[in-house]
């Protein structure tokens, strides 16, 4: 049996993200059908559930607002303490390893939680579908080496993880795989997109799981419409809309981020099982 927790960070607010990274999931258990896969989800940020350790790969959410919101709440101190278990336990256990995926606010979560670049507020809200560039290592990731470069994902988001500490990387052995690309009229150093801690352990700044229909939703919020209006202009808010449909875009990413990482974690898995 392979066990998946997903870690909701949600906070209780209305959202697309957990239907997707579900039906992920879903399709992974089809995939891998002569493998017992379970699924649960843990409500951490708004009930404080926290997967145990017995899990064998996690989920972490995305979620709205400061990723500095939940410090010194008891969800936070179990939250850490699991990432910390993971990562003991993966330098204990060579054959049979934990898998682990920050999406968004948990991206920034793991920024805290790791230290290899500043967390803080970005200089602007941003929401849509949008570009973003491969590093050399990100091109052969496991990954993301079938996308395209640049490839286009949904980013919605307050805050960002910038200025990489080379020496934490470094002694983590970790490796910046995606960098956000900034507009031309901003004056700001691009954000870390996507990071790979170790073979096991991996995050995206960005929405690996969000597909057309998760997009249309928040697309159609008044709010989130001004927002793009006023900030790019309503040909481009047509624009993002146009780009959804587009089977290398939004729909690509969909297929190959969070799949990927799954059908990784299970061969791995299946293989110590079958070798036993």
């Amino acid at each position: 049996m392979i066990k998946i927790a997903t870690i909701d960070l949600y906070n209780n607010e209305r959202n697309e993200g957990m239907r997707c990274i579900k039906e992920i999931v879903s399709e992974a258990q089809v995939r891998n059908n002569e493998t017992e896969i379970t699924y649960e989800v843990f409500d951490t940020r708004f009930k404080g559930e926290v997967p145990g350790i017995e899990n064998d790969i996690f989920i972490s959410s995305g979620g709205p607002g400061s990723p500095f919101e939940g410090e010194g709440t008891q969800w936070e101190k179990d939250y850490f303490n699991l990432i910390q278990k993971i990562w003991d336990y993966n330098q204990n256990n060579p054959e049979r390893k934990k898998y682990l995926f920050f999406i968004c606010h948990s991206f920034q979560m793991m920024g805290r939680f790791f230290k290899f670049g500043t967390v803080n507020q970005r200089h602007s809200k941003s929401f849509g579908v949008m570009p973003f560039n491969l590093t050399k290592e990100g091109k052969s990731d496991n990954l993301m080496k079938e996308l395209s470069n640049p490839f286009y994902a949904a980013d919605i988001r307050q805050f960002q993880v910038i200025e990489p500490d080379k020496k934490i990387l470094k002694e983590l052995g970790a490796k910046i795989l995606s960098y956000e690309i900034v507009d031309d009229n901003e004056k700001a150093q691009p954000a870390l997109a996507a990071v790979r801690i170790s073979e096991e352990i991996v995050g995206t700044q960005f929405h690996p799981e969000a597909d057309p229909d998760s997009m249309l939703y928040h697309f159609k919020q008044d709010e989130r419409k001004k927002q793009v209006v006023e900030k790019y202009g309503e040909e481009r808010y047509f624009e993002m809309i146009k780009i959804l449909e587009r089977p290398d875009t939004i729909k690509k990413t969909r297929k190959t981020v969070i799949p990927s990482f799954l059908n990784y974690a299970i061969d791995e898995l299946t293989t110590v099982m079958s070798n036993k």
